[in-house]
């Protein structure tokens, strides 16, 4: 029932460098500076490989007619070429015997022949690569030396070519391609005679080349922000004289590092290009300019951009990667708006700061939300469908609706459809419009001014700044049934919201709650609270807040828990911890946990954010100080480091580490943040006596205490009348005061309680109210069984015993089996700041599993870790991404797709598709290679006749692909994680 796979990486490739597209295929391919490639196609259809080495690709290209994507890598592999075929990697081949500042590729041309590979080198050669074969063909490179020879003597005289910069092929005639050099000269080469047909001689820099479609003219942009259109003649003509245009002249300009010219059915062409702005005003714009008839538009990113290029099949669209987003602008359309993306979204548009998974959600409320999320689209979105369409997408509908919520810096919280394998956009709230920020309503930054040159139009939704940093969304809960929504804030606010189809302008009050209760002696030198709008404001449809609880201090709220039957929410902070009754609107009680000596409590987050003015006058000081005083203490120091270091070593010898246990030692009641109150927990169980069964509220500290508070709802019929009464009943204080992270209620079944409004709905059996309920206490050290209401010690789970590590994330998981549909066990998944994660057996709280998932190393990965009620994970590999990882074999979302060859690349003789757990007729030869599977790399060595080296990849996928019988390639599936085997032929 248990096992660890990764399923599928959600959100957007961080730190990409590189992209490729596949008109054919309709593929595209994005490169990352860590060595990852990763192919997209339609909806559903993703592939991803990981090199060994940790080298930044630096271009992609797919080869015409075959199934392979080339890539090359820079650091230690210049001369290095790596082609991929399959998601699989084929052997380098080595240009020439030189030193790497001669053969590093800095230009790649992919012939439309698909049976060539011309490579432009830092040293000015051309070397041309066979296809498939992969060899170097050393009599068809073209040499320096060559093209220097038919260069007129005046040209040669002033300047060095320099590096190969550009590589087009002429698109009526492929024999021949044009080489474009660093100092500007172009030279046109007949492939199949072997010499320069025509040279072009440019005197700028150059920096990108275009040759149109009809091949009458090559386009050339250069570093002065210019560009040149030459006419292709015959036999070496008279030279052209270089006539260029400087779009944002005559200042002078960046320069435009790629140009593109389209042709249309009706009308003049289309022409791109990149950069090209004015250095002195914009020259920190990010700008790809549209230039069409007479609209002509400079399209503004946010983040620097890394190449682009232009679907011509179906509807036109630009597709942009830029360094935090992929932005896809529909051409066809008037205006030209922007394509929604189903995939590759920038979950990171504002940094994330927490997240929460809701499994099985309600069709009413799903519909409820997708309708305003329609309602809401601005007029800037296309209508036109996703022009990126290869694959196949093969996996089923999901079994059920699934949403990821995540908080955001800026004080949104943002709605993911998690159901399948893309994470897609639903919904965005906003919390900031109830409050007085520096934000100005009416500063649209999407509009220009009328008559603006250029005529800049801000794209894409990347936004990493805040307005203010109080508005930061720490904590989440939703409850699915009722639809009430809870968010809390950096600054100790709580809104309670509720969906609402249409608009509506309502005034939020706020109810200020001190959890100081008056005691003197303390002062909060942290940040002040928001300030709320006493004005009504106009809030859209969607989620809309109607109650504010602001916690004092406005401390950073640390657990929140909603129970919608009971319209009360529960909230804490490193002070303490109150119950709000959400109906009524009132505060029901507030408990003080903090620790009289716990001075660091009274500090906020962000109370140490300086002026930067203070922070160099004093960082100024600081140094003078250091010059002056240095020879004065620097034997004082030296002694007193001589002891410093003794001390610590002798220490160590006390502490008498084992290599496995670690020794444990109470925690002091003197240490910071004991009172922090980090979970909360609704009960209806039995806290007085064995026979009544009373509504409780759980919270636990930092400090190892457990509160238990008895709730006195009253009747239905004067639930908005009478008030709700908390009385305290049980306290629990954990020997080693280890933080409490997790308090789970189990009934007589030993099953945990169910949530909110889940019975009533029939989607879970009622609780065991017959026999005795258990507490479930987990702490950062172990996990131990209460019995109820006397709470007396039954079983414990000493995890820190096992393997020394400590308790980070816990949550509750149901496993079903996946022979039986009517069997499951629900089980308790933990993370532990190592990076395993444990399944743990309930009620016997027995270990059952322990797998290796997130790198100890990785702390903002497992800090933001959640589990989902099914058995699945999401934690944060990069600020833009998202590694889904899955513990249960029956709950699995994972890419299951299909691409096929056009019928004229196909080979004479192919293997037909091998479905799941097939092997091929290879697999019983000799010499298998190994395949093991360690954390989130597959390991496969790669076998040949002559010589045999190992690479290693990140696979997250299962598909079929249709493979050319010549390239010697066996892919064979191992379980649920494809093993990867690649045999190849020389």
């Amino acid at each position: 029932r248990q096992h660890l796979n990764y399923t599928v990486e959600h959100g957007f490739p961080h730190q990409p460098s590189a992209l490729g597209f596949s008109p054919s295929l309709q593929l595209l391919a994005i490169g990352t500076r860590s060595g990852a490639i990763k192919l997209y196609g339609a909806p559903g259809v993703e592939f991803m490989g990981l090199h060994e080495e940790n080298a930044a690709v630096t271009q992609v290209h797919f080869l015409p007619h075959q199934q392979r994507v080339n890539k090359v890598q820079t650091a230690a592999l210049y001369r290095f070429l790596y082609m991929w075929l399959s998601d699989l990697l084929l052997p380098p081949v080595v240009l020439a015997s030189a030193p790497p500042s001669v053969t590093r590729v800095t230009a790649v041309l992919a012939h439309s022949s698909g049976e060539l590979l011309l490579l432009g080198t830092e040293g000015g050669h051309v070397f041309v690569v066979e296809v498939p074969g992969f060899r170097e063909l050393e009599e068809r490179n073209i040499s320096l030396d060559q093209v220097s020879s038919s260069v007129p003597d005046d040209y040669i005289g002033r300047r060095n070519l320099e590096h190969v910069e550009a590589l087009q092929e002429n698109p009526v005639n492929p024999n021949q391609v044009v080489i474009g050099y660093g100092r500007g000269l172009m030279v046109i080469w007949d492939l199949e005679t072997q010499r320069a047909v025509q040279h072009i001689p440019a005197t700028q820099q150059l920096e990108s080349v275009w040759w149109t479609e009809d091949g009458s003219h090559i386009l050339s942009s250069h570093s002065d922000g210019s560009y040149c259109r030459w006419s292709v003649g015959g036999e070496d003509s008279k030279d052209e004289e270089e006539k260029s245009d400087i779009p944002y002249g005559h200042f002078p300009c960046k320069a435009i590092s790629k140009i593109v010219q389209l042709p249309t059915a009706n009308g003049p062409p289309f022409l791109v290009f990149s950069g090209g702005m004015p250095r002195a005003s914009y020259g920190d714009r990010h700008c790809i300019s549209v230039i069409h008839s007479k609209t002509h538009v400079a399209l503004d990113f946010t983040s620097r951009i890394i190449d682009f290029f232009v679907i011509r099949d179906g509807p036109h669209a630009l597709v942009v990667l830029v360094e935090e987003e992929l932005v896809v602008i529909d051409l066809q359309t008037e205006g030209w708006p922007v394509i929604q993306t189903p995939y590759l979204v920038p979950l990171h548009s504002s940094a994330i700061t927490c997240s929460h998974h809701v499994s099985s959600i309600p069709l009413k409320l799903w519909e409820r939300v997708i309708a305003t999320f329609i309602s809401l689209l601005p007029f800037s979105v296309s209508l036109q469908p996703w022009p990126i369409t290869g694959g196949q997408n093969l996996a089923p509908d999901p079994p059920q609706r699934d949403l990821l919520l995540t908080g955001h810096e800026d004080g949104t919280v943002r709605f993911w459809d998690a159901s399948g394998v893309c994470l897609y956009p639903m919904y965005k709230l906003s919390t900031a419009g109830v409050f007085h920020t520096d934000t100005d309503p009416n500063d649209n930054m999407n509009q220009g001014t009328e008559g603006e040159w250029p005529p800049f139009r801000k794209v894409g939704c990347f936004d990493p700044y805040s307005d203010d940093p109080r508005l930061g969304i720490q904590k989440i809960h939703l409850c699915k049934y009722s639809g009430y929504l809870i968010v809390a804030g950096t600054a100790g606010q709580i809104l309670v919201l509720e969906l609402n189809d249409e608009e509506a302008e309502q005034t939020v009050e706020a109810k200020v709650v001190d959890l100081l209760q008056g005691q003197e002696g303390f002062r909060w030198k942290g940040h002040t609270r928001l300030d709320v709008r006493e004005e009504p404001v106009l809030f859209p449809p969607g989620f809309q807040p109607f109650a504010l609880v602001q916690c004092q201090p406005p401390a950073v709220v640390t657990a929140l828990t909603l129970h919608s039957e009971w319209k009360l929410v529960a909230f804490g902070t490193s002070h303490g911890f109150g119950l709000y009754d959400y109906q009524q609107k009132n505060n029901v009680f507030v408990k003080c946990t903090l620790n009289p000596s716990d001075q660091l409590a009274m500090e906020g987050p962000l109370s140490r954010v300086k002026s930067i003015k203070k922070s160099l006058r004093q960082s100024f000081r600081r140094i003078r100080r250091s010059r002056v005083s240095l020879r004065k203490h620097h034997v004082n120091n030296a002694a007193k480091l001589q002891e410093a270091n003794a001390r610590l070593e002798a220490e160590l010898a006390e502490m008498e580490l084992a290599p496995v246990q670690r020794k444990i030692e109470a925690r002091s009641s003197d240490d910071s943040f004991t009172g922090l109150v980090r979970t909360l927990y609704f009960a209806d169980t039995f806290l007085s006596d064995s026979s009544h069964n009373t509504p409780s509220l759980w919270a636990g500290t930092n400090g190892g205490s457990v509160f238990a508070y008895m709730l006195r709802l009253p009747p239905v019929e004067h639930r908005t009348d009478e008030p709700i009464t908390a009385h305290p009943a049980k306290e629990i204080q954990l020997m080693h005061r280890a933080p409490v992270v997790g308090i789970v209620v189990l009934d007589g079944h030993g099953a945990p309680l169910p949530e909110p409004l889940e019975v009533a709905h029939d989607l879970s059996r009622s609780p065991d109210m017959q026999g005795s309920h258990h507490l479930l206490v987990v702490s950062e050290e172990q996990f131990k069984v209460f019995t109820l209401p006397k709470v007396s010690a039954k079983m414990k789970l000493k995890l820190t015993a096992i393997d020394g590590s400590r308790v980070r994330r816990v949550g509750v998981a149901w496993f079903g089996s996946s022979r039986s549909e009517d069997y499951g066990e629900s089980g308790l998944v933990v993370l532990t700041n190592q990076g395993d994660v444990h399944v743990v057996s309930l009620p016997s709280v027995k270990m059952q599993v322990q797998y290796p998932c997130i790198r100890r190393e990785d702390v903002s990965g497992i800090a933001s870790c959640v589990f989902t009620k099914h058995g699945q994970g999401f934690y944060l590999i990069s600020p833009s991404e998202f590694e889904r990882f899955s513990l249960s074999t029956r709950c699995l979302v994972e890419p299951r797709c299909l691409v096929e060859l056009p019928a004229h690349s196909a080979s004479p003789t192919q293997h037909r598709p091998q479905p799941d757990g097939a092997t091929s007729a290879h697999s019983g030869t000799s010499g298998d290679p190994e395949v093991t599977r360690s954390r989130s790399d597959v390991s496969i060595t790669h076998f040949s006749r002559s010589r045999c080296w190992q690479q290693y990849f990140s696979f997250s996928f299962r598909y079929e692909v249709v493979l050319d019988e010549h390239a010697g390639l066996v892919i064979q599936y191992s379980g649920l994680i494809p093993a990867f085997i690649l045999y190849y032929v020389h």
